[in-house]
């Protein structure tokens, strides 16, 4: 089983749909769905990894009220280590409410709170340092703990022969790639969006965006990229070598979580000893058994359920 310490955000989502519109004044529009989950690039990849047989200890920022207990509540549910969770005093929980449109599309109203009182002093590295793997996921919204002190997490990390899995909250911001940059040495598989990855390195040719990423130091590039599915790259004998997998083809309720389910299908496949491609497959799996659902804890049963899904589904068309 693999040992996962999954490091960054806690949020706590409230979701509903269908959402077309903002009812005028104090009017009411009826929806078909509400529902309330633990969500967040760590926390979310988090319950997803324990559905999926990792054994996951996570480690963020709550607040001492009800919404920090729901998330602790939930993730014991699911398996998960939640000893190394800190209350903070003084601030809320982070949440998130997400008017969920008909096509599936999430715009979001957000409330920083805990997660941006998460400092170095809150991390175990010897918890760490004998873990499987690291995930880190969320820079850009723990502005105490972004930067420096990541770089310093991830570098002890790799000191222990840990593996590095790096995930992101690309707001467009100007110094969001300062932040990232003094990392990618330190990082096995640098796991965001397409679309995210450009918007720090303002260039759009996925092979140069690629080439941008490698040449600063992550090991592999994993870019989800939705419905065209992903990339993978990496250098070998000095040339750049691309993996590009497709999305599956399902309903779409939600993308709520999507790339989070997508970072732990592609976690767990590597910690079963799969190729890059059989764990993105994963990973793909993963994160269109999501979609099919209302949050970002939606579809995924477990590992053998995944996996048949990842088999029999039916891959969508993908463009160069």
């Amino acid at each position: 089983m693999t040992t996962v310490v999954s490091l960054g955000i806690h949020i706590v989502d409230i979701l509903g749909r269908p959402v077309t519109r903002i009812p005028d004044g104090q009017n009411v529009d009826l929806l078909e769905e509400i529902r309330i989950t633990v969500a967040g690039t760590a926390a979310g990849a988090s319950v997803d990894l324990a559905k999926l047989g990792a054994r996951v200890i996570a480690m963020g920022a709550l607040g001492k009220d009800e919404l920090g207990n729901f998330v602790v509540s939930t993730m014991q549910h699911y398996g998960i280590e939640t000893r190394y969770l800190r209350r903070k005093e003084g601030v809320q929980t982070s949440a998130t409410m997400l008017p969920i449109r008909p096509n599936g599309e999430r715009p979001a109203l957000h409330v920083p709170g805990a997660n941006g009182a998460l400092t170095l002093d809150d991390i175990d590295f010897d918890v760490i340092a004998e873990a499987d793997v690291l995930h880190v996921g969320g820079t850009s919204l723990m502005p105490r703990f972004d930067g420096p002190p990541t770089v310093e997490v991830l570098k002890f990390a790799k000191s222990k022969g840990v593996t590095t899995t790096f995930d992101l909250v690309a707001i467009d911001r100007p110094d969001l790639l300062d932040l990232i940059e003094p990392c990618l040495p330190y990082i096995d598989y640098f796991m965001p969006g397409l679309d995210e990855a450009r918007m720090m390195c303002k260039l759009h040719d996925r092979r140069e965006v690629i080439a941008f990423f490698l040449e600063r130091g992550a090991k592999h590039t994993v870019f989800k990229m939705g419905a065209e599915g992903s990339s993978i790259a990496y250098r070998e004998n000095g040339e750049i070598c691309e993996i590009r997998l497709p999305a599956y083809r399902v309903p779409v309720v939600d993308t709520t979580g999507c790339g989070d389910a997508y970072c732990a299908g592609f976690i767990v496949g590597l910690g079963m000893g799969w190729s890059l491609e059989e764990a993105g497959r994963l990973g793909s799996a993963a994160a269109a058994l999501v979609a099919t659902g209302l949050g970002s804890d939606a579809g995924i049963v477990d590992l053998e359920h995944t996996i048949a899904f990842m088999r029999s589904a039916t891959p969508l068309p993908m463009t160069q």
